[in-house]
């Protein structure tokens, strides 16, 4: 990049060599020259080759690539169950430690429901753009691949089902969670968030699984963990209006999170990774987690 005239590198496996991290034996060196600059006097070698994301030449004693395809979904949920909007965004992570200078090509099973997707400076988007495969000389240790969405999804992994009932200045909550058909994955870490209406005095509030704890901002945290295979948590207790309300007219959003291992809810499936120009095997390993964006259900 070039800003008024002066060249400058923006390249972070660049930067890297160029600028050592601090440590005890550069703060000892410093102190006794006198001199505080870790900035490297000569510039590395990748600066000046046609793959300035890799360093140059890297030697490993055992060759391997790791892939992780990680997910956020985003959904609505309306107040009457439906669905309003389901759509993931996700990433494909590298981390690859190869020596010389491979090139690798990777595909997938059903890249045709990816959209907007953006790539790293490595990817040749001619591929892309003719056959849907990514084709790259990828930079030494972790980046960040690609990035994608996958819009219109039909179902969420769990449900939220919150009831609320007001009369006589009193409001009886229920909350109910479950899983639906994951194809055996176990959803793990999983949280109910939302904000008590201004107009609550007081809420007694418990739970069958989890624990349940009520800030003094009036922020309601359910933490649940792992659902359960045996039941489906519940949370259920009473509001307390304030003086002179009988019904409760501000309903509450209930913000959800959750992980789950082993799957991208997306769908996207790796289909095959392959390694090219370098003549020795190495080991690769896939793996996918999925999270919860901004997940909501309404009440």
């Amino acid at each position: 990049m070039i800003d008024n005239g002066f060249p400058l590198t923006t390249e972070p496996n660049i930067l890297q060599e160029m600028i050592a991290p601090p440590n005890i034996v550069s703060k000892v060196l410093s102190v006794v020259t006198g001199t505080s600059s870790n900035v490297s006097d000569t510039l590395p070698g990748a600066s000046a080759s046609g793959v300035p994301w890799r360093t140059a030449d890297p030697k490993y004693a055992q060759n391997e690539v790791y892939i992780d395809l990680a997910e956020e979904m985003d959904a609505t949920i309306n107040r009457d169950g439906a669905l309003m909007k389901c759509e993931v965004y996700g990433q494909v992570k590298v981390n690859s430690h190869i020596s010389g200078l491979p090139d690798m090509t990777l595909s997938f099973t059903n890249p045709s429901i990816l959209d907007q997707v953006r790539f790293h400076p490595c990817v040749r988007f001619r591929q892309w753009e003719s056959h849907q495969i990514l084709s790259f000389v990828p930079p030494d240790g972790q980046f960040k691949l690609m990035s994608y969405r996958v819009r219109k999804l039909k179902s969420t992994p769990l449900y939220v089902k919150p009831q609320l009932t007001s009369n006589g200045g009193t409001c009886r909550l229920n909350v109910m969670v479950g899983s639906r058909n994951n194809h055996g994955k176990t959803i793990d870490l999983v949280t109910v968030q939302f904000q008590l209406p201004s107009c609550i005095l007081s809420a007694d509030l418990t739970s069958n699984h989890g624990t349940v704890n009520i800030l003094a901002d009036k922020t309601c945290n359910w933490n649940i963990g792992r659902i359960p295979k045996d039941k489906a948590p519940s949370m259920s207790g009473t509001l307390v209006l304030e003086t002179g309300l009988e019904r409760l007219h501000t309903f509450p959003t209930f913000r959800v999170g959750f992980k789950m291992m082993g799957v991208a809810l997306s769908g996207l499936k790796i289909d095959k990774l392959d390694l090219k120009t370098v003549p020795y095997r190495f080991f690769k390993g896939f793996r996918a987690v999925s999270r919860a964006g901004e997940f909501e259900v309404r009440s």
